[in-house]
């Protein structure tokens, strides 16, 4: 009999990431043969751009493929000081500047860096699925802080105040968020600094990942940029996954104190190493190069939001708020919860809501409670026009089956 490996005490705090679980049955389902329509993954549909690929490929004939420093070429960070200075407001130095692979490395590197046992994360639910899981990898308590759709999803000031305690280390803000798509304005980012200013041992990381897919001429703000005083203990994180149709590339990168930014070279350092060295070349195209793609994205997205939303509010018990950015909408589907479908189950949460419609209609979604809060969903809406048209039937003819 082969010897039983114990575990460790981290990886028996955390759950697998459901939107990634919801894919891959989605994916294993179409291999079998059967016509889902896979609304789960945050991914965009469009390719990477040409220039940006280019770029790559000019990196590869050019020998370009050696291991780089631990956190970032120069020629990257750079450019990102540039992006941060041009978009943002924000003047960084590049030794300010952390290149890791991907976002969700960039947030394990600074947990890591940062927590200790007892330590708190304060979340504002609904959030990300890998934050909360994140913090209980490194061993301290994250402290989820439900934001319902009667404040928009959104962190008010005074949740805020009643959530941080002497052992609060963090506070992470995404905006437009994922799940909700919920986006932060410039009023809303500076009530919350002016409760961060009270409490001088908060740090706040801010989640920038979906900043250029905003809508309907919402004006970008990020917490810094409003309320310089947060600047020296903030870390503005940011890629190039999802503006630039990049997720396969696996580049992001924050900005912060040298401080933190060494102390995650550090953690980068005894683990992953560099990011991929043509992924960086490419990435620097794609913050110095030609940015017009992305007004085209935008418009694609707006008009596929406004399908959703439409289409999902004329389905029963549903409902479903227009959100300011991202590619998901957050609908509830409190109002279907107790009802049954034509063989008898009884939809007796969100999880099973989800689950019905995956084998009834070949829709996948994923549940809300994966989220922080129940009786709501995530939709992806980074598909076609013609597979969200498809889904938007399937799922109004599952919801008026339901009795």
């Amino acid at each position: 009999m082969a010897a039983d490996i114990r575990l460790s005490d981290a990886i028996a705090r955390v759950k697998p990431s459901a939107t990634i679980a919801v894919t891959t049955k989605a994916n294993e389902m179409k291999r079998q043969g059967l016509d889902v329509i896979g609304l789960g993954a945050g991914e965009p549909d469009f390719d990477t751009p040409e220039n940006i690929k280019e770029a790559a490929i000019r990196a590869m004939r050019e020998g370009k493929t050696k291991y780089t420093p631990s956190d970032g070429i120069p020629e990257l960070k750079e450019a990102i000081v540039a992006k941060f200075a041009r978009e943002n407001g924000l003047t960084y130095k590049p030794s300010q500047v952390n290149v890791s692979p991907g976002g969700k490395a960039v947030l394990f590197n600074a947990f890591m860096a940062t927590l200790n046992a007892g330590d708190e994360v304060v979340i504002p639910a609904p959030y990300w699925v890998s934050y909360p899981e994140m913090v209980l990898l490194c061993g301290a308590t994250p402290v989820a802080v439900p934001c319902g759709a009667d404040t928009a999803y959104k962190l008010s000031p005074e949740k805020l105040e009643a959530a941080i305690t002497p052992k609060t280390k963090w506070l992470i803000l995404n905006s437009p968020s994922n799940p909700t798509g919920a986006a932060y304005t410039g009023a809303e980012l500076k009530a919350l600094a002016d409760v961060l200013l009270r409490h001088p041992q908060v740090w706040i990381l801010t989640d920038d990942m979906y900043e250029h897919l905003v809508y309907d001429g919402f004006e970008y703000k990020t917490i810094a940029q409003v309320e310089p005083a947060l600047y020296d203990r903030t870390l503005t994180m940011n890629g190039v996954s999802k503006a630039y149709a990049m997720t396969g590339w696996r580049i992001g990168y924050a900005a912060g104190p040298e401080k933190l930014i060494g102390a995650m070279r550090k953690v980068m350092d005894q683990s992953t190493s560099n990011p991929c060295s043509i992924s960086q070349w490419a990435s620097v195209e794609a913050l110095n190069g030609p940015q017009d793609f992305l007004p085209v994205f935008r418009a694609a997205y707006a008009k596929r939001r406004n399908l959703m939303v439409d289409g999902l509010n004329q389905a029963a018990g549903i409902v479903c708020p227009k959100p300011e950015g991202a590619f998901y909408v957050y609908p509830s589907c409190a109002g279907l919860i107790g009802k049954k479908t034509a063989g008898g189950a009884v939809i007796d949460s969100d999880k099973t809501f989800a689950a019905e419609l995956l084998e009834q209609e070949k829709v996948a979604i994923v549940f809300g409670e994966a989220f922080g809060l129940p009786e709501t969903f995530r939709i992806s809406y980074a598909t076609s026009d013609a597979a969200l048209t498809e889904a938007l039937v399937r799922i109004q003819r599952f919801c008026a089956s339901l009795s």
